[in-house]
């Protein structure tokens, strides 16, 4: 559902756009601050180098600038962007031969040909632990280690909190292959967590600052 704030957003940003359009270039700033650290931070999910995404963010940022007519406002504006951004990164990955993107069987998956395993979703680790740099030292090199497939999945998901269909919409796939997606790559996390966790947490857990975690 659609909220008030939501709609005002979007009637703020089709004004913005139709003034870019007509001329205002300046105000293609107020346009696309609001998404600034989300472009940056996808890009960085996948490239993982701070300076190329940086790179790779402003190349996107200035695509969207050139391709702004070609918004149709079929999806959010915000889901748009993340989709070129995820372009650009992919193409520099590419071009630089450095990773050889995942390949899955899409036809599996959306036919249903998968069981999900028992999960504990990673989120649930206690807000006092996630806030610990220690914590999220952990969890960012557990997300940076998951294929390139499951890491876009859960900087959208999880990080950036896109809806499901956001997520497919800027990924290009369809909704059950994002759930598919995200529930593996959580399976990875967990696996990848668990075991670092019990070893960061176990001193604490006797001075009860932290309950037990419920992966364990």
């Amino acid at each position: 559902m659609t909220t008030p704030a939501a709609v005002s957003r979007q009637e703020r940003e089709s004004a913005l756009i139709a003034a870019i359009l007509d001329g205002d270039r300046e105000k293609f700033h107020d346009l696309i601050r609001p998404y600034e650290r989300q472009v940056y931070l996808t890009a960085l999910s996948l490239v993982k180098n701070e300076t190329e995404a940086e790179d790779v963010a402003q190349e996107a940022i200035l695509r969207a600038y050139r391709k702004l007519a070609s918004f149709r406002g079929d999806a959010k504006f915000s889901t748009w962007l993340i989709a070129i951004t995820l372009n650009e990164a992919r193409t520099r990955l590419r071009d630089e031969k450095r990773v050889l993107l995942d390949s899955l069987d899409n036809q599996n998956l959306e036919n249903g040909d998968y069981t999900p395993a028992a999960l504990t979703d990673w989120r649930e680790v206690p807000l006092e632990a996630l806030e610990r740099l220690e914590i999220r030292a952990l969890l960012g090199q557990a997300v940076a280690a998951l294929p390139a497939a499951f890491r876009e999945v859960v900087v959208l998901r999880d990080m950036e909190e896109l809806s499901v269909n956001e997520t497919a919409e800027a990924l290009g796939i369809s909704i059950a292959l994002v759930k598919v997606r995200l529930h593996r790559a959580r399976l990875l996390l967990q696996k990848r967590l668990a075991p670092q966790l019990r070893i960061e947490l176990k001193s604490r857990k006797k001075s009860g600052i932290l309950q037990r975690l419920p992966w364990f």
